[in-house]
């Protein structure tokens, strides 16, 4: 007993222990074989169907899933300085303050000036606006592309213990038809 369990331990090396353990079948040696005789049939079985199926489980745990891709970079990095948005804010607010200004009581630059400082703050506004549109969506994006990595790795790893199920058939049937009982 003690050799059987040694070659099912290194049968399964580097299958992940859980999934390996979980999948690979109990054999009991049913027309009285010897523990030397199911090492070798366990051995020449296991060798007929990597052949067969062509998985090799050890290469297939071995194997990672999916490599995971690098998240997207940041759409752009955030300029330091004087804003495009406030500085088009304060011409349209000084032209629009002038006209005001000139209207009301002659003096186009009073008007200019206020116009200016209320633009600029709108400018302001707007641009953080914005900045926050252009965040949100840059953080939808990573989620999205997080979402498609754990889609294809679930897929992979899917695809993985399907390969393993159909050697995992094979190697019993293999076993089955030399009189042992698989559980």
């Amino acid at each position: 007993m003690g050799t059987q369990y040694r070659f099912l331990t290194i049968a399964i090396a580097g299958l992940g222990a859980t999934a390996a353990l979980a999948q690979a079948p109990i054999v009991y040696p049913s027309k009285g074989q010897t523990a030397e005789q199911q090492q070798k049939d366990t051995g020449e079985c296991a060798a007929w169907a990597k052949q067969t199926t062509g998985i090799d489980p050890v290469v297939l745990a071995s194997t990672p899933a999916v490599a995971a891709t690098p998240p997207p970079a940041p759409a752009q990095a955030q300029p330091t300085g004087p804003q495009g948005q406030r500085v088009r804010g304060a011409a349209r607010g000084a032209a629009a303050g002038a006209i005001a200004g000139e209207i009301v009581n002659d003096d186009a630059s009073e008007g200019a000036a206020a116009g200016a400082a209320v633009g600029a703050v709108a400018g302001g506004s707007r641009a953080r606006r914005e900045r926050r549109q252009q965040e949100q969506q840059s953080a939808q994006q990573q989620q999205d592309v997080a979402a498609q990595q754990k889609a294809a790795q679930d897929q992979a790893e899917a695809k993985k213990q399907e390969q393993l199920a159909t050697y995992n058939r094979a190697n019993a049937a293999c076993l089955e038809g030399r009189g042992y009982v698989l559980k």
